[in-house]
C-alpha cells in the first residue's frame, strides 16, 4: 500500500485536542493529504520531521512492506520490498523486488491542502515491474514530480505524477532503456472526510513501455494514526494486474530526524 499523494480536506477535520508534542502532531496531520497505500500515485506531500509510515500491502499481485522516514524538515527517505506474482497462478509467489527512494516537496499551499514534490529512487514497483521483469534494485532508476490539485472546497483531490526511468542492461532484463511514466489518481469525499471513493491510472511509455492499468477503491481513514484501503487493479488491454488488494498505513508520533524535529 503505498502509496505514496493523499488527499484529505482541512474543511472537513475537527479541531484537535492534545499538549505538547503530540498536540503540534496532530495539528500537522489534520490539514495535509492521508497517504494512499497500494496505489501507485503519490503526492506532494512530506511529513513532519522524525515521523515515520508503516505501510503493508496484501493482494493477488504483490505483497509489500513499505517504511518511510522523515529525517529532515521536507524530506522523505523510504525503503520498500514487494514480493510479485507475476503469472495468471495466484498460489504462486514468482519472484521479489525492493525499491529505495527519496521524496522533498518543493511547494505547498497556505490551507496545506495542495503542492509539488520531487522524488527518486531505484527499484520498480509491481505496476512497472510487469514489463521490466523482476529485477532487485539498482537494476532501474527514475524520477517523477508529485503535484496536488484540491477542487470543491477539498472535498476533491487530484494527483498527478509525471516521470521517467531509465533500465540498465545487465543481461536478465526482460526491457531496458528509457522510458516516460505517468500515473494520475482522484480521491472524492462525498459523504466524510474519513471515506474516500480513489481512482487511478498508471503505465509507462517509451524503450519500456508498461502497459495502462487502473485502479479503483475505498480508502478508510478513522483518525490520524491508521488509514486502510480496499482496491481492485487490472490492465486496460491485458491479462494481469494487481487484482484485489487490502492494505494498512500506521504512522508514528515524531521519534527521531537529524534536523528539525519538534518544528526547531
Amino acid at each position: 500500500m503505498k502509496e505514496s499523494a493523499r488527499s484529505h480536506t482541512t474543511a472537513y477535520r475537527r479541531p484537535l485536542t492534545g499538549t505538547g508534542l503530540l498536540m503540534s502532531w496532530l495539528a500537522v496531520l489534520a490539514v495535509t493529504p492521508a497517504t494512499a497505500q497500494q496505489f501507485n500515485s503519490d503526492n506532494y506531500l512530506s511529513k513532519p520531521a522524525g515521523v515515520a509510515t508503516v505501510i503493508l500491502t496484501a493482494g493477488q499481485q504483490s505483497t509489500m512492506a513499505m517504511t518511510t522516514f522523515s529525517l529532515l524538515p521536507r524530506w522523505e527517505f523510504t525503503f520498500a520490498a514487494y514480493i510479485y506474482n507475476a503469472d495468471k497462478d495466484r498460489s504462486t509467489d514468482d519472484g521479489y523486488s525492493t525499491s529505495l527512494y527519496f521524496k522533498y516537496m518543493l511547494f505547498e499551499n497556505a490551507a496545506k491542502t495542495g503542492g509539488i514534490a520531487f522524488k527518486g529512487g531505484t527499484g520498480l514497483e509491481p505496476g512497472y515491474l510487469s514489463s521490466v521483469g523482476l529485477e532487485d534494485a539498482f537494476q532501474t532508476y527514475w524520477v517523477n514530480a508529485p503535484v496536488t490539485l484540491p477542487f470543491l472546497q477539498n472535498r476533491l483531490s487530484w494527483d498527478l505524477m509525471p516521470g521517467a526511468s531509465y533500465t540498465l542492461d545487465k543481461g536478465g532484463v526482460a526491457e531496458f532503456g528509457w522510458a516516460f511514466t505517468y500515473s494520475t489518481r482522484v480521491a472524492w469525499y462525498p459523504f466524510s472526510p474519513k471515506l474516500a471513493i480513489v481512482g487511478e491510472v498508471f503505465g509507462g511509455v517509451g524503450e519500456v513501455e508498461t502497459i495502462p492499468e487502473y485502479k479503483a477503491g475505498l480508502r478508510y481513514e478513522p483518525d490520524q494514526y491508521a488509514t486502510f484501503a480496499l482496491t481492485y487493479g487490472h490492465e486496460f488491454n491485458g491479462t494481469a494486474g494487481a487484482g484485489l488488494q487490502i492494505g494498512m498505513m500506521l504512522f508514528t508520533p515524531p521519534f527521531f530526524c537529524i534536523s528539525g524535529c519538534h518544528g526547531k
